[in-house]
C-alpha cells in the first residue's frame, strides 16, 4: 500500500474526480435555459464533493477532516437528487443517469469509509 501524500491519492477524490468530469460532459447537452439551473447546481454539487475532500485533507484535526468529508457527502446526496430530475425531465436517458448513479455509490461507499476512519481516529485520539 503506497503512502497518501496528497488530495488526489485518495481514492474517493479519484473517483469523485471521474464524477465530476462525468457531470461536466453530460450536461453540456443540457438545454440552454438550464444554464444557470440545473447544469449551474450539478456543477457546483460535484466540485463541491471533491474540493471538500481536498480541504478537508489538508486539516490538522480530525473533528476538521470529519466535518469536510461529511459536507462532501451531502453534496454527493445533492447530486444523486439532480441526477433523478435531470433523468425524469428527459435531460439525460436511462443508460447515462445508471453509469452517472452507479458512479455516485462508488465515491458514496469511499467517502463513507474516509468518514469511518476519521471518526476512529478521533475515537482513538
Amino acid at each position: 500500500m503506497s503512502t497518501i501524500k496528497s488530495f488526489t491519492d485518495l481514492d474517493a477524490w479519484k473517483q469523485g474526480h471521474k464524477l465530476v468530469l462525468a457531470i461536466y460532459k453530460h450536461t453540456k447537452i443540457f438545454p440552454k435555459e438550464e444554464i444557470f439551473g440545473l447544469t449551474s447546481q450539478m456543477r457546483r454539487a460535484a466540485v463541491s464533493i471533491t474540493s471538500n475532500i481536498a480541504e478537508g485533507f489538508s486539516r490538522y484535526s480530525y473533528a476538521e477532516k470529519k466535518q469536510f468529508y461529511a459536507m462532501s457527502l451531502g453534496s454527493l446526496t445533492e447530486i444523486q437528487n439532480q441526477l433523478l430530475i435531470a433523468k425524469d425531465v428527459e435531460y439525460i436517458s436511462k443508460n447515462i443517469f445508471d453509469e452517472l448513479a452507479a458512479q455516485t455509490v462508488i465515491v458514496s461507499k469511499l467517502l463513507n469509509g474516509l468518514l469511518k476512519k476519521t471518526k476512529s481516529m478521533i475515537h482513538n485520539s
